[in-house]
Order: C-alpha cells, then sequence, then structure tokens
C-alpha cells in the first residue's frame, strides 16, 4: 500500500528554541576523541605544517588559528553558543564584562565623537562615560530617558549606550525606541543585556547593532569564571575583535570559557527559577511597612512596567529595594541576612545582596548617585534559585532587625 506524502515535516524547518540552543549551539562531539564535552584547548601558540602555510594563516588567506590571544578553539565555542542565543552573526568573548563594553566602544569611537548613554548606567560603565572617555577627546552625553535621547544628539554622535534593565534600580529603557532613533540618526546603537539575557530580551531583534554582556554573571550563573562578550553583526564583530584582541589583549582563557559554556546549558532552567523567586519576593517586600520602595519592573506600579512587558518575556531575577531607615537600616537588613549572602556580584545560582551606595557605586559622584536613585537606604538583591518558602523566611527575618530603624512594625 502506497503511504500517502505528507508533505515537509515542520519539526525538520523550526528554528531550534532556546534551551536547545543552549545546550547545542557552537559544539559538537570532539572529531578525535569523541568527547561531548568542548575540550579545553590550553595552548598559547598553535602549530603550521610549513613557511608558506604559516604565512597563509597570518595573512588571513588560509583559515586556522595563530595565537590564543587572537582566537582559540574553546572560546570560539563559547563565542557561537553566545552568537546563536542573542541572534547575532557573531560574537567576541573577552576577559570580564568591562573589556567587553570597552572594546565595543573604541572599535567604532574615535577623538572627536560623541557618545549619548541612557538611563542609569552600572558604576564602572559610567566611570567609562565620565572619567575615561573625555581623557581621549570622546565627549560624553548623558540622556536621562529616552524621552530626552533625541535633543541630545549631535552631528557628533558616534554611539547610542543603554543598559536595561539599569543596575542597581532597575529602570526600563524603550530598546524599540532607541534604535528607532539611532537609526534615523545614523549612528550605532549598544546594549548591555547582562540583567536581562537573552532568555528574557533579544536587543539584537529589536534592531540594536550591538549587545554587552558581563558573562561573569547570568550567562556563568555560577560564580566561578569571570568573563564578558559582544554580539554583533559581522562587520561589527571584525572591528571589535580587532580593538579588543589584537590591541587591548583582553582575551578569555579557555579555562573560563568551558566554564562558561558549562553555565549556558543551564541558563534558561536557571533564568525561570530566580524569576519565579523574585517575583514573589517582589510582592512581598513591596507590602513592608520598612520598605520605602521596591524597584522591580514585574510590579505594575514600576514606572517602566508596561515597556518591560512588550520587550522582556519575563521581569528578571534582580530587584532593589529602599528602606525607611536609611544606612542604618540597610545595615542591618544586610547583617542579619544568613541564607542570602552579602556580595556584589549578581545572577548566581545563589542569592546574593548588597549596598550600591557603598560598594558597586561607591566611586560615583555622590550627586550623580543619588540623581541615579542610589540612595543610602537602598539594597539590591539577586535572586538565585533556593527554595521559595527558605528566601522569604530569611528576608523576612532580615526585615524585622531593619524595622528598628524604620519606626516601622513588622
Amino acid at each position: 500500500m502506497m503511504m500517502k506524502d505528507k508533505g515537509p515535516d515542520p519539526a525538520r524547518h523550526r528554528s531550534p528554541g532556546l534551551r536547545t540552543l543552549a545546550v547545542h549551539a557552537g559544539q559538537k562531539p570532539d572529531a578525535s576523541t569523541g568527547a561531548i564535552a568542548t575540550p579545553i584547548v590550553a595552548t598559547s601558540s598553535f602549530a603550521y605544517d610549513d613557511f608558506d602555510a604559516g604565512v597563509a594563516r597570518f595573512s588571513g588567506k588560509a583559515p586556522g588559528y595563530l595565537y590564543s590571544r587572537f582566537a582559540n578553539p574553546t572560546v570560539a565555542a563559547f563565542e557561537a553558543k553566545m552568537a546563536a542565543l542573542e541572534g547575532g552573526d557573531g560574537a567576541v568573548a573577552f576577559s570580564s564584562g568591562m573589556a567587553a563594553i570597552c572594546s565595543s566602544l573604541f572599535a567604532v569611537l574615535s577623538a572627536g565623537d560623541e557618545i549619548v548613554s541612557v538611563g542609569t548606567l552600572y558604576g564602572g560603565t559610567e566611570g567609562i562615560m565620565r572619567n575615561l572617555l573625555p581623557r581621549l577627546g570622546i565627549r560624553s552625553v548623558h540622556a536621562p530617558t529616552v524621552d530626552d535621547l533625541q535633543a541630545r544628539i549631535s552631528a557628533r554622535t558616534k554611539v547610542v549606550y543603554v543598559e536595561t534593565p539599569t543596575n542597581p534600580v532597575l529602570g526600563i529603557t524603550d530598546l524599540a525606541a532607541v534604535e528607532s532613533i539611532a537609526r534615523n540618526a545614523g549612528i550605532i546603537s549598544v546594549a548591555d543585556n547582562t540583567f536581562a539575557t537573552p532568555c528574557l530580551s533579544r536587543p539584537l531583534a529589536l534592531g540594536v547593532d550591538i549587545v554587552v554582556h558581563s558573562a561573569t554573571k547570568y550567562i556563568g550563573g555560577h560564580g566561578d569564571a569571570t568573563g564578558g562578550v559582544a554580539i554583533a553583526r559581522a562587520e561589527l564583530v571584525e572591528a571589535i575583535r580587532s580593538t579588543g584582541m589584537k590591541q587591548f589583549g583582553a582575551c578569555l582563557s579557555p579555562h573560563d570559557a568551558a566554564m562558561l559554556m558549562r553555565g549556558l546549558k543551564t541558563l534558561p532552567l536557571r533564568i525561570e527559577a530566580s524569576c519565579d523567586n523574585a517575583e514573589e519576593i517582589a510582592e512581598a517586600l513591596n507590602n513592608h511597612p520598612a520598605v520605602e520602595r521596591v524597584h522591580y519592573p514585574g510590579l505594575a506600579r514600576h514606572p517602566g512596567h508596561a515597556v518591560a512587558q512588550r520587550q522582556m518575556r519575563r521581569f528578571g531575577g534582580i530587584l532593589s529595594f529602599e528602606l525607611r531607615g536609611g544606612l542604618p537600616a540597610a545595615r542591618s537588613f544586610l547583617d542579619a541576612l544568613t541564607l542570602v549572602t552579602q556580595a556584589v556580584s549578581v545572577g548566581d545560582t545563589d542569592s546574593l545582596a548588597c549596598h550600591p551606595a557603598s560598594t558597586t557605586h561607591s566611586a560615583v559622584d555622590e550627586a550623580v548617585r543619588r540623581q541615579s536613585g542610589v540612595t543610602d537606604g537602598l539594597v539590591r538583591m539577586s535572586v538565585g534559585i533556593e527554595d521559595i518558602a527558605d528566601l522569604l523566611a530569611d528576608v523576612e527575618q532580615a526585615l524585622v532587625k531593619a524595622s528598628l530603624y524604620s519606626g516601622a512594625r513588622s
């Protein structure tokens, strides 16, 4: 009996899902050993067969690895996985998130250019904008919101830079609006996607030109590797690689690349657990008398809630909140935590909390810090994947201590 032709199998033509890409993109069993995990190629140099082969490889006429500062097979596998997850033509991996940001900016900026940043920035990025770039003849301009962006752009503007959600007050910037303004002005748009990750937001799909990450955070996810990555279209990737590797030498080690690849395999699962926990903690804090304000885009009262609903799949695992008692209350709260660890990073499986004004943003001018919402009573919390009942119990008992300084009763 002849079987009826059912046409093409749709499963063979659909794009892989994010969880599939996180596991499989950029890697396949090792050709020489069959190893499933990507081998750590711990070498600084790579041999070539003869003199002419070396000339061809170094001139770019023949493929092949040259030197691990330029490229390395383990690092390349991590780059391929990140490019697939973010939907870019390629990616460049770095030794830290700051190296990724600096290399991306210096790949496209020159003396006499201007850069416009939108909204609140991470303290290290703020330092680049206010201290480093002006010393090199690059003017840094700040637009408090997207509504202010168009007026800040001039004929010298080359780049617009945005971070969303912002660190540490979780401000939300409309990426589509930023991209539209940048495209119409003929300038390059750069977005820091560290807090959202490609699981929650994909800026390149909205038209942004370059996406950067501190891979130390959610990408690695276990607090055991340091790295950064930039993802973009092909011509920008090559410019970023040339600047970051050949000039700055900010290369990622093969060992850290392997750790980050391992972390990426569980990224979608960790993000879901973290979001689940953060949503419940945000609601608990939002109704507590010792808390003045909760910064979490998942709350309906958050000023960026509607935009976050449009450009994020969920609202993330990071939140911050202001305690009514100011610095004494923040100190008391943090010191009372027993399950949540005091540390400045985010995105780990472990829940972490810190006081941004005295840690991550301590080098930022006080007036700028306060204008950005980084008050003395602000606490930032990166919510991990622990059982929510245990996290809520720890937060609630710490709030009892903080309440002593706010006049509130728990």
